[in-house]
């Protein structure tokens, strides 16, 4: 099932005892007390190493290239002492570039998820633990995949043999804080296709100086120049409720304020399937295997990220794949005839796709992926689960 424990649900789901005019009510998160030191920011806590404030937020920084020989390659990965398994470089290689069909020019930007090597344990697990107490389950760390982050560039440049600059730059986190990373990623990338190494190596410098993402406070992160200011949900906050962050007189400095770090769009995602929401909910609550044929990646990751949202204050406990490609390690275990389609959300953009998956119950189809004489958006629904 893709529902999280009733137990569990019910803790999150209890609504606040009521207060007095006078009181204040303050979440266990928000009650975390910090030093400051002189100049406004947190003390060094003599327990952190270097670096180890970066890994709260990402696992590294990946530059994926193409090469004529050995086609998409990892160019660069930063910190240079970060590890990945030779398993998750080849996985990040080709969830990082659209597929061929494609055809995306210019920037497009768009998450994957793909699973973590076997047996490798953090040595910061008990101390990126506390961040996740108060935690909604949404958002807690994913403790068996990795999520990709990528921003990707494809222009004309006849100077080269191929006659396109093609390049991604890809966060590695897991933490699932969509809107928060690819609003960090238009920051960073840019400058980075500009200026190339010394800007990511500032970039991660300023990063490693980031406050731990601590839910239920309010944080202040430089980065490159430009200040963002966040606010992490917790457990505790009311559900159908958004705790916006709020700009305040001292904001002089701040020049981006984000309202959520996880929140996808849901109303552009949906608009065109408005009366069919409640099926596609309950698809998702019932954990049923489905698949997003989608033009591009940024469609297919946006809709199958819509769809795990969805059911939110619920936790989607099944696997889901924003971007899933032919060449993933698990295609073959996700698109096999001699068993029944796995509780999974595919999102994936080549055509080759339309075929392989022809027998799972539940397809929708959107953009340029329709077929001839289908409508915009197409859904074969197994009969079991008509109304």
């Amino acid at each position: 099932m893709a529902l999280q424990g009733s137990e569990e649900i019910e803790e999150q789901l209890a609504e606040p005892e009521e207060v007095g005019d006078e009181d204040v009510s303050i979440s266990p998160a928000e009650e975390i007390t910090l030093t400051v030191g002189p100049g406004g920011e947190e003390d060094t806590d003599p327990l952190l190493l270097p670096w180890d404030r970066f890994s709260a937020w990402l696992h590294c920084i990946c530059v994926v290239g193409f090469d004529l020989e050995l086609g998409q390659a990892v160019e660069v990965i930063y910190p240079h002492h970060s590890k990945l398994s030779e398993k998750e470089k080849t996985s990040i290689c080709y969830l990082s570039f659209p597929d061929s069909n494609s055809g995306c020019l210019g920037d497009t930007q768009f998450c994957f998820r793909f699973r973590q090597a076997s047996g490798r344990k953090s040595s910061l697990g008990c101390f990126l633990d506390q961040f996740d107490r108060d935690a909604p389950v949404c958002l807690k760390r994913d403790q068996g995949h990795y999520y990709g982050y990528v921003y990707f560039r494809q222009v004309r440049d006849k100077s080269l043999k191929r006659g396109y600059f093609q390049k991604s730059l890809v966060l590695i986190s897991k933490l699932p804080y969509v809107t928060f990373f690819h609003s960090l990623l238009k920051l960073v990338a840019p400058e980075y296709f500009e200026k190339q190494e010394p800007c990511l190596e500032a970039a991660c410098n300023d990063i490693d100086r980031w406050p731990t993402p601590h839910p239920g406070k309010i944080l202040v992160l430089p980065i490159m120049g430009t200040v963002m200011k966040v606010r992490i949900p917790t457990c505790y906050d009311k559900p159908g409720t958004s705790q916006l962050v709020q700009s305040t007189q001292n904001d002089n400095l701040v020049s981006i304020v984000l309202p959520t770090v996880h929140e996808v769009d849901l109303f552009t995602c949906f608009h065109p399937v408005f009366f069919h929401i409640q099926m596609l909910w309950e698809l998702v609550l019932l954990g049923e295997a489905l698949v997003v044929m989608a033009p591009s990646p940024a469609e297919s990751s946006d809709t199958v990220l819509a769809l795990v949202s969805c059911i939110s204050p619920l936790r989607y406990c099944s696997d889901f794949r924003p971007y899933f490609t032919i060449h993933d390690s698990e295609f073959k275990e996700y698109t096999t005839r001699t068993q029944a389609p796995p509780s999974v959300i595919l999102g994936v953009t080549n055509p080759f796709f339309a075929k392989t998956l022809q027998h799972w119950p539940h397809i929708i189809r959107i953009g340029d992926m329709k077929q001839a004489g289908e409508t915009c958006f197409h859904i074969h629904i197994a009969s079991s689960l008509c109304h």
